[in-house]
Order: structure tokens, then sequence, then C-alpha cells
């Protein structure tokens, strides 16, 4: 059994870890940690793991935590991964990092973006954590950088799009919606009950969400040149799912036909990918509690564009699911243990 400890487990990205791992059949859960709920079980800061998950929290360095276990997640802010991952690397660890701190490729991005960065000298040896575009690197990785939500659901939605240059990318517009889960689980008056339920409305709008960078970073590896698009996020009233919509001006005469066989093909092999039928499209309400990314696709031929919709739920395949995916990866285990639950519905 793979000793496994989760680093910042009292947040929502750490209970769906917990949850993930309580059924996961080569993993030990042997340390959990919670400056808030130190001495508390978990199953008391979060009832729905009663009768699963039995570890208490607790509030530990980095040194100390090393002998706990064999792999970690780390679950918390970006700034603090970037303290408490490299004595675990130093120790011979392996490591998942749920926050932003290592995805970005470029340091002076990445400060741009978000703030000094004090261990910039191991952004080059992270590995992106998109397993459908990085499988090999993963496996050979001790460390892994988990990609953001909407990157995820973007990047799978227009990959074979910009593989096969069938778009042009200086026409892409992004419109994501996510739920209130996305913002994390502290307390703000922006994500209130009363403040969200019933409404529906952008936020960063005009280029200045943090994920933006990450988005452009992995679509241009994808489109062998440089990518910038328009993003504009959304807050749904409801608690998790992602749904990004894609617009691109096609480059080249293309049928839905053409498309449908790209996609299916694509991602024919991928176990967590699911290309809706020609004519269907992706709803959040079919993805919930699992891993899956449902990706739909449809021209326009009145505008020339084509359209990408792409549904993740923006807890599992957006942060947890997807590190747990990576875990097997790099622990020879195989790639969709302990995540091939069907969505719950409704």
């Amino acid at each position: 059994m793979l000793k496994t400890g989760i680093i910042g487990a009292s947040g929502y990205t750490g209970v769906e870890l917990a949850r993930i791992l309580s059924n996961h059949p080569e993993v030990e859960l042997t340390v959990a940690t919670s400056r808030k709920y130190a001495g508390q079980p978990l199953s008391e800061v979060f009832p729905n793991l009663r009768k699963r998950v039995d570890i208490v929290c607790e509030n530990l360095s980095a040194a100390e935590l090393i002998s706990r276990a064999d792999f970690f997640f780390t679950a918390v802010p970006h700034k603090t991964a970037m303290d408490i991952v490299p004595p675990l690397l130093e120790a011979g660890k392996k490591v998942v990092d749920l926050s932003a701190d290592f995805r970005i490729r470029d340091v002076s991005v990445y400060e741009q973006w978000y703030q000094q960065h004090s261990s910039a000298e191991l952004i080059k040896e992270a590995v992106y954590g998109l397993p459908e575009l990085y499988r090999n690197e993963v496996k050979n990785a001790q460390l892994v950088a988990n990609p953001g939500c909407y990157p995820t659901s973007i990047t799978l939605g227009l990959a074979p799009l910009l593989r096969e240059k069938l778009i042009d990318p200086a026409t892409l517009i992004i419109d994501s919606k996510s739920g209130t889960s996305g913002a994390g689980r502290s307390a703000s008056v922006g994500t209130l009950f009363c403040e969200v339920t019933d409404g529906f409305r952008a936020y960063k709008v005009g280029g200045s969400h943090r994920h933006i960078p990450e988005i452009e970073q992995e679509l241009s590896a994808l489109a062998s040149e440089s990518v910038t698009i328009s993003f504009t996020p959304h807050l749904l009233p409801v608690s998790r799912g992602i749904l990004s919509t894609m617009y691109a001006q096609t480059a080249k005469e293309v049928s839905d036909k053409e498309l449908q066989k790209l996609y299916e093909d694509t991602y024919r092999d991928e176990p967590f990918v699911r290309v809706c039928p020609s004519g269907s499209f992706p709803a959040t309400q079919y993805v919930r509690g699992s891993n899956c990314c449902d990706i739909g696709i449809k021209t326009d031929p009145r505008t020339g564009r084509v359209i990408v919709l792409s549904a993740i739920d923006n807890i599992a395949k957006g942060a947890s699911g997807q590190a747990v995916q990576n875990m097997n990866l790099m622990n020879g285990f195989p790639e969709t243990c302990g995540l091939m639950g069907a969505p719950f519905f409704p």
C-alpha cells in the first residue's frame, strides 16, 4: 500500500481527495494536515466521510511530514506550496501540487500574475499534469503540477482542433461557467447563498483571471505558435461543475462529420474523455462527482465558426480526481484505479 498524505485537507479539494482515496485499493491515507482543524477527525469536519475516513487532522511542518508518507498531495494556496514542496522532494517523496505554483513554465509570467517565486528552480522539473497530453512525462515525474480547472476543460476541448490547425487561434473566444466551489471554502460575501442563488454573473472580466497564462501556455504548445485568448469566466448558482464554450473561425472548410470523427479518434482510448454523439452536447449534471470530461462540437456555417463545449466537475477532473489520476501514473498503478465510478445524477 502506498502511504499517502494530504497537505491542506480542510478545503474542497482536500475532502474530495480523501473521498476518492478512501475507495482506492492501492493507497493508505496516513496523514492529513489542517491548521484550523488540528486535533479533529476529518470526518467531523466533513461528515460525508463518516465510517470512510478515520484520520485526525494535524498541524505539521514539512520536516515532520516526511516520515509519515511516501506520496503527498499539496492542496494549499499558491505561495504556500512553493515553500512546502522543496523539502518533500529533497527527501525523495513524490508530489502532486494542486496550487498554481509550478504550472507556469516561464517564471517571469508566473510572477507577473501571482507573486515572486521562491522555488523557481523546481519549475523546470515539474511536469504539467494533464495526462491526456503528457502521460509519458507524468509517469516519470517526481513533481507534477496539477492543472487548473478552467485550463483542463478548455485545453481538452481545443486540443484536436489546434493540433490539426483547423482553426485560427487569433479568433479564439472562450466563455466558461463554474460552480461556487471553485472559489474555495473560505467565507466570502461574493459566494454567500443569497449573493449567488437565483443569479448568474461574470467575474474577472477583461483578461484578468489568473488562469489565462496557463491556458495560453498550453494552447500555444498545441498550436506551435503564440496564442492569445479572450476569456470570460462566470459564476453559476450551483455547487460544482464547469461548462466551457469555445468559439473560433475555421482555418479551412470542415464538416460536422469530419470534426466528430477527429474528436472520436483523438479520444477513443482516453478513459475519462467522453465525446458526445453528433448533435448532442455536454452538461455539468452528467459529470458530477466523476473524473469525466464530456465534449461536444458543432460548426456554424453561417459565421464560419466552430463551437466546442466541454463539461467537467471542477473539484474532480478539475482538481482532485485528476490529481489521483496523476498519482496512479506516477506509481505504476492502473490509470483508472479508484476513479471509475459513474457520475452521480441527479
